[in-house]
Formats: C-alpha cells, sequence, structure tokens
C-alpha cells in the first residue's frame, strides 16, 4: 500500500501519539515513518539505561553543534532519538509539564486554544498518574507516571535543605510551580514508559496503521501547493508515499526544520544556495531556537556518606541487580535526577526561573569528556544541576546540504543574551546556599565545581562557558505564530504556512520554551493536534 489518509514523518512522542489516535477509528489509513529502527534494545527499557542509549549511534542521532561563540567555541553533542519512541525512548524519564503560565503566554501572543486551561484536559488525557489523590493529574490515559522506587536519605536531605531557603516540599506539576519535590517519571513497574510503549504498542496491530522503520524522509511532495506525499529511503530504495489527507512533520526541533527545507519551504535565499526551488517562502524556519543549558555543582561527600556512586560497584551493585530482577525496584529504576526543585533567583519574579536536577551520585568527568561514557565515580559525591527555564537567546537550525542523511548546522548560541549570564551565575550561587544548609551540609565534605576559589560572578560565568551543555530539550524551530508574524512557520492549528495538506506537530512548534522538561508538553501538544487534524476531516467531508 502507497497511498494513505495521513503520513506521519517521526515516531518520537509526538508521531507516536498521532498515529495511535488517527488509526483508532478503524478507518483513516496512517502510514508512520522512522528513520531509526525497533526499540528492541534492553538499555531503552532498564531506566537507568538512559546512560547507554544517550550514547549510543544505533538509536540516537547524536547530532554536534557548530562551534559555539558563547561557551568558548565549544562543540556540543545533542542526543535526539533515533528509534521507535523518539528521545521518549533515550532521555532521562522525568515528567514535567511547565508553568501555566508558559502556555497562558501563549495565548497572549494571539494563539488562540493554547491558554493552560486549553492544554490541561489533553495532559489528563495523556496520563495515568499512580499515585492516587493528586489533584490535577489524570488516571487511565496511556502515559503512566510513577514515583521513584526507592527515596534516598541525601535526596531526603536535599528536601530538608530546599525547605529551610523557603521552597514548599509539594507536586511542582501542580498549581504553583515553586517548591522541591522527588521527581516524577515516565516508568510502568520499573520499566520505561516511552511514547512507544504509551500509544505505538496498543496500536501497531491495528490493519489501518503501517509503520516503516529505518525509513529516511527525504522531502515532502507537492502539487502545486498541497502536500500531497513523501519521498523516502528505505534499505536503499528510493519509495514514495503519497497523503489522500495531510502530512505531518513530527520529527523534533532538528529533522522538522531540516525537511522543510529540504521540501523547498524555508528562507528562500538558503534555498537557492542548496538548489532548492521555493515552494513557500518562510524565512522562520529554523531560526528561534531555544534550549535549557545546564550546569553542574559537584560536591565530593563524606566517605561514609550513602551515595549512588557507592551502590553501582561492586557487591552492592549485584545486590542492585537482583533487587531489580525479583522487585523492579532500586538503582536500576534510577532516573537522571532525584529531586526537583524550582526557585526564584530574583525576588521580583512572578515564578520560578531555574529548575535544578539534584542526584545523590557523580560522575566520572574525565572519561565523560573523552568517551561520552556516563560512569559513575567510586567516591561519594552529589550534583546539584541548574539550568535557566526560559533562556531569552536564540539559535538556529540550517540545511548544510540538499542530501537528507547530511547533519544540519545546529547554532544553539547559548548565553548570548546578558539575562542568560546574570541567570546561570544567580543559578550556580543558589546551589552554594543549598548545600550550605544543615540538612544537607553535614553529608558534604567540599565543593569539587566550580570549587572554592572561585568566587566572582565574572569566574562563576567563566565557569558555566567553560563546563555546561544541552539538558537535551531543544524547541521552537518552526515556531507557532498568530497571522502577521513575519518569522512564524505554523498557524494555531500548526498548519504550514503557504501550503495545504501540511502541519508540523512536536516541540519546534514552541513558540517559547516551557518552564521544564519538554516531553510531557510535547506529548499534549500532540494530543491536541489529532483533535485537530481529525476536526478538519470531519469538515472537509461535510463541506
Amino acid at each position: 500500500m502507497s497511498q494513505y489518509d495521513y503520513i506521519i514523518v517521526g515516531a518520537g512522542s509526538a508521531g507516536c501519539v498521532l498515529a495511535n489516535r488517527l488509526s483508532e477509528n478503524g478507518q483513516s489509513t496512517v502510514l508512520l515513518l522512522e528513520a531509526g529502527g525497533k526499540d528492541t534494545s534492553p538499555m531503552i527499557h532498564i531506566p537507568v539505561g538512559y546512560a547507554q542509549t544517550l550514547k549510543d549511534p544505533k538509536v540516537n542521532w547524536l547530532y554536534e553543534t557548530e562551534p559555539d561563540p558563547g561557551t568558548n567555541d565549544r562543540v556540543h553533542t545533542w542526543p535526539r532519538g533515533k528509534v521507535l519512541g523518539g528521545s521518549s525512548s533515550i532521555n532521562g524519564l522525568l515528567y514535567i509539564r511547565g508553568q501555566q503560565q508558559d502556555y497562558d503566554g501563549w495565548a497572549q501572543m494571539g494563539l488562540r486554544g493554547w491558554s493552560y486551561a486549553d492544554l490541561h484536559p489533553y495532559f489528563i488525557r495523556s496520563q495515568n498518574q499512580e499515585r492516587d489523590g493528586m489533584d490535577g493529574h489524570g488516571q487511565g490515559g496511556p502515559l503512566n507516571v510513577s514515583d521513584v522506587t526507592e527515596t534516598h536519605p541525601v535526596s531526603d536531605a536535599v528536601i530538608e535543605a530546599g525547605k529551610s531557603l523557603g521552597l514548599e516540599h509539594r507536586d511542582v506539576n501542580g498549581e504553583d510551580q515553586e517548591g522541591i519535590c522527588y521527581y516524577q517519571l515516565t516508568v510502568k513497574n520499573g520499566r520505561r514508559c516511552s511514547a512507544a510503549v504509551a500509544y505505538l504498542n496498543p496500536a501497531k496491530k491495528r490493519p489501518n496503521l503501517t509503520i516503516a522503520t529505518h525509513a529516511l524522509a527525504s522531502r515532502v511532495l507537492f502539487e502545486g501547493k498541497r502536500a500531497c506525499g513523501i519521498e523516502y529511503t528505505q534499505n536503499g530504495e528510493t519509495k514514495t508515499a503519497t497523503a489522500r489527507g495531510e502530512v505531518i512533520l513530527a520529527g523534533g526541533a532538528i529533522n522538522s526544520p531540516q525537511l522543510l527545507e529540504l521540501s523547498g519551504i524555508g528562507n528562500p535565499e538558503l534555498l537557492a544556495e542548496h538548489g532548492i526551488e521555493v515552494v513557500s517562502a518562510l524565512p522562520g524556519v529554523g531560526e528561534n531556537l531555544q534550549d535549557h543549558f545546564v550546569i553542574g555543582n559537584r560536591y565530593r561527600m563524606k566517605a561514609d556518606a550513602p551515595s549512588v556512586n557507592k551502590q553501582s560497584r561492586g557487591f552492592a551493585m549485584i545486590g542492585e541487580i537482583l533487587k531489580y530482577l525479583t522487585q523492579r525496584k532500586g538503582l536500576l529504576t534510577l532516573s537522571a535526577a532525584h529531586i526537583a526543585a524550582f526557585v526564584k533567583t530574583r525576588p521580583e519574579l512572578a515564578t520560578p526561573d531555574v529548575q535544578y536536577h539534584i542526584l545523590p551520585a557523580t560522575m566520572d568527568m574525565q572519561k565523560m569528556t573523552e568517551s561520552g561514557d556516563m560512569e559513575l565515580e567510586k567516591e561519594p559525591g552529589i550534583t546539584i544541576a541548574p539550568c535557566q527555564l526560559r533562556p531569552e537567546s536564540r539559535g538556529s537550525v540550517h540545511i548544510k546540504s540538499n542530501k537528507p542523511d547530511v547533519y544540519p548546522a545546529i547554532c544553539p548560541n547559548y548565553l548570548a543574551d546578558p539575562l542568560d549570564q546574570q541567570t546561570a551565575v544567580a543559578g550556580l550561587r543558589y546551589a552554594r546556599d543549598l548545600a550550605k544548609q544543615p540538612a544537607l551540609a553535614k553529608y558534604i565534605a567540599h565543593e569539587m565545581e566550580p570549587g572554592d576559589a572561585i568566587q566572582s560572578d565574572e569566574e562563576l560565568l567563566a565557569y558555566a562557558r567553560e563546563t555546561g551543555g544541552t539538558i537535551y530539550h531543544p524547541v521552537g524551530t518552526c515556531k507557532m505564530a498568530p497571522d502577521g508574524d513575519p518569522m512564524g512557520v505554523v498557524d494555531g492549528e500548526l498548519r504550514v504556512r503557504g501550503v495545504e495538506g501540511l502541519r508540523v506537530v512536536d516541540a519546534s512548534v514552541m513558540p517559547r520554551l516551557v518552564s521544564g522538561n519538554t516531553n510531557a508538553p510535547t506529548i499534549a501538544i500532540a494530543e491536541k493536534a489529532s483533535d485537530l487534524i481529525r476536526a478538519s476531516a470531519k469538515e472537509a467531508v461535510s463541506a
């Protein structure tokens, strides 16, 4: 079969949602294209396996940025999922919605239908919150959200330290994000609940859904100004598929703008450089790139302090493996962080501007720098890592070739804006304040990084430039905008401007980065988009 009602490009968080929702009526035929393979690696499904998948080229694009001026011309590796489930199959498993004000801000830009009140039902619809009695959370949805399988004495001490600084111990996915708590995780029965597990597995046996892996899209096909299909390569063979209804790009903040440009949608000057005929002149394609820039405060803990570092060694590790096999608990269910803290670094702020990922463990930074290995140190330690929630700096993603297998140029432009620089320094200072609180200080021997020798704002900023990097949340490169915005790429219904039958549904449509991890918001966006797409189909039939 080569003709479908819908063609979805990308089986990541958004693509899996769309494939499920658009095929659930049993009538609409759907083709889901994924450039990567099946999610069969056990490292995907064991939660702590993210330490391997974040460096595994079999399931990860492992993009490299251009040399970045704001971080001493360093080249940053940007992991992105290249497998069913996309980045939800390789990420740190953290469930964060962001602030209600994020979405209300989108609505105030003129994007009707995108306030928090509009999106909240889709967070609810997508979610199965295991813990009963949590206001504002959903139960019965595909995406399982659970608590950590085991708490940790040092992480408990972090919460007490936060409380002594005035942070409330609360659900940071509730009405007020300012606070501290254990992260909620996309984990079910000790296994990762990726978008593929949550949405694709229940749908993949439907006869009206076709899933094609190792299928790299090369361009959107057009009849005049209407998208009518996709050209792609699979196992060395060039193929085409046509769409009676819509083509939907769900490749994420890197792949979706790349495919638009390869298809003739973007800045005419750039397209001309690569010999690509213009279908729709949209200079905003690939612009407006935003990402969360994370910096690490690392502390050596006292020799007798409990630490995840110790749990990962020798007989202790054997015990953790047995615990996982028999109980689905313990170290192997560990996510990228234990404790979430959302804080205001300036008193005039209405909402938090910095998020912390805190874990009673420290990586061997030499091995991480030399080989990318995420291996824990032998000595006990704790990492307190701040990132600015709403950066002002903007970067870009653009093609370097008219060939789809050539990686695009990624320019993150970290710390370009003075406010971002100020917030980076403030985030590091607050981490130090947290570590000095009695509940936590009793475990700490000394600060490893930045270290006591680094004290001034200038020194802390230099440390941030030298050591900070991505926390894997790129968005914004196919900006959703109201009519009249010259840099808008899609409208409020996620339809690409200047053409018909083509939408973008993924994190790239976010006009501004949300205040937290991006997986849950991307899933909610896709849930809403599925309703928009089905409503359009009904309107077309009735017309």
